[in-house]
């Protein structure tokens, strides 16, 4: 007998694809927000697992292909995906004026709060995205790192307890004088260099001045750095420079300021509630579409661990916003 090959349509293998890139975010947001959630044991007094913990992420070979590609792209695709269904499927769990049917079930629910969330969510990432990546990514200069933050009576011990740097205005004014000093100095030197010609060229004193001209030049090499970094985001009233060779510094800082805005953290609980359970409920289906769990008893099962594991990461979540609101 001839054996016929079977066709698999497109839209089967699409939609497969879309469920595995939305476990694939899952994943992440799972990581995350156990991360984020240890800032506020880090104002507790706790350990600072969560600086380590993005410094660790920050200091990975090839960063920012790992971002695009094992985050952007598989993000990007579920997204717009999920955006094609979410335009072409209906309610059937809120009632309407008649044209569509009114089905009050556990799992219709389900699938209105999924679509629903879903919107909250390709907002909120986009958000999220703009605000961390954009508007509070601390700038690089040489080895260290510079974000400009709002000034609080907290910052100080929390600085000093990080090995923060904080610099005013007038501290920045002061370093220009440094620089200015360390040029008028080699200046100086070269002067006298010029004025004696090249009789006293191979003199003790000589090499001596010679040298002063290179460790002068190496300040001022660093001081244009720094303050190419201290200059690179204006200051707003109330506000400081912050500067410290560890990323996950500024972070955690950038964070704080964040979830010192009860706006901000209202913001944030939206967005995580709707991750979260956008995130779990696909999680029951996806187990049902790659047939981990076919019979009613598994499927019944799968909704009690997703349940559970829901309210575990958004407790996670909570906990790194308003226990940083509290505690920070």
């Amino acid at each position: 007998m001839a054996i016929q090959s079977i066709k698999v349509p497109n839209e089967f293998l699409f939609r497969r694809l879309h469920s595995l890139m939305g476990f694939w975010f899952l994943l992440f947001l799972m990581e995350h927000l156990f991360t984020n959630s240890q800032m506020a044991l880090f104002f507790t007094n706790g350990e600072l697992w969560f600086v380590r913990s993005v410094d660790f992420l920050r200091n990975l070979p090839y960063i920012h292909l790992i971002e695009i590609f094992l985050l952007g792209v598989p993000i990007a695709y579920h997204a717009i995906w999920g955006v094609m269904y979410m335009l072409k499927g209906k309610f059937n769990a809120i009632q309407s004026d008649g044209s569509t049917p009114l089905i009050k079930t556990g799992r219709n629910r389900a699938y209105t709060l999924q679509r629903i969330s879903a919107w909250v969510l390709l907002i909120g990432i986009v958000l999220h995205v703009v605000q961390m990546r954009v508007l509070a990514y601390p700038a690089k200069y040489q080895k260290q790192f510079y974000l400009p933050i709002k000034l609080d009576s907290g910052l100080y011990p929390l600085a000093n307890r990080l090995g923060v740097d904080l610099y005013s205005e007038g501290a920045i004014v002061k370093e220009k004088g440094k620089l200015a000093e360390i040029d008028h100095k080699i200046k100086l030197i070269e002067a006298r260099l010029q004025e004696r010609g090249e009789t006293q060229a191979n003199t003790g004193e000589y090499d001596e001045e010679m040298g002063m001209i290179s460790q002068s030049l190496q300040k001022n090499q660093f001081l244009k750095d720094h303050l190419k970094g201290l200059e690179s985001k204006q200051l707003k009233s109330g506000q400081v420079m912050t500067v410290s060779k560890s990323f996950g510094n500024l972070e955690l800082l950038s964070v704080r300021e964040t979830f010192r805005n009860p706006f901000m953290c209202a913001f944030y609980t939206l967005f995580v509630l709707a991750a979260v359970f956008h995130g779990f409920n696909g999680l029951w289906t996806f187990l049902i579409t790659w047939g981990v769990i076919l019979s009613k008893k598994s499927q019944s099962q799968g909704v009690t661990v997703c349940i559970g594991l829901m309210f575990v990461i958004g407790l996670l979540g909570m906990l790194s916003i308003w226990g940083t609101y509290f505690l920070g």
